[in-house]
């Protein structure tokens, strides 16, 4: 695996985190609160290799420009700006509610994740939508 291989990779896990963000709600819904920790958990390991993966990359490569200049570059800066705002305020909440779902405390983990979800699983869609539009042209 070289450098280059890295965008993909991580869309891959940008998609793997969504499908996993997808079966713990629907879980949780259901009442399978164990199945709903273990895709959560998933959920968490892929974004934080995402994360680990992205800085690499970018660490190497710096910023990668949007190479299109049509109708389609105010597209993906409309969904790059929340993408980027919304995945750098979700770090602390997603910890937060990682930490109060270990410690037990679940009233708690209940009603930070109805505000937590809806933005950790729009920032993985729009992650691998960016990278189509970055990366596939």
């Amino acid at each position: 695996m070289s450098i280059t291989d890295l965008p993909a990779t991580n869309a891959i896990l940008n998609g793997f985190c969504t499908i996993f963000l997808l079966l713990g709600f629907i879980y949780i819904k259901r009442g399978d609160i164990k199945t709903h920790q273990k895709c959560m958990v998933t959920a968490l390991i892929l974004s934080a290799l995402f994360l680990t993966s992205y800085l690499i990359y970018h660490s190497q490569v710096g910023s990668v420009p949007y190479p299109h200049r049509d109708w389609t570059r105010p597209i993906y800066f409309a969904i790059l700006i929340p993408h980027i705002i919304l995945a750098t305020v979700n770090v602390p909440f997603i910890i937060a509610l990682v930490w109060r779902a270990y410690k037990g405390e679940f009233n708690r983990h209940r009603r930070l994740a109805r505000w937590v979800w809806p933005s950790w699983i729009f920032v993985s869609i729009t992650g691998v939508i960016i990278y189509l539009m970055l990366y596939q042209q």
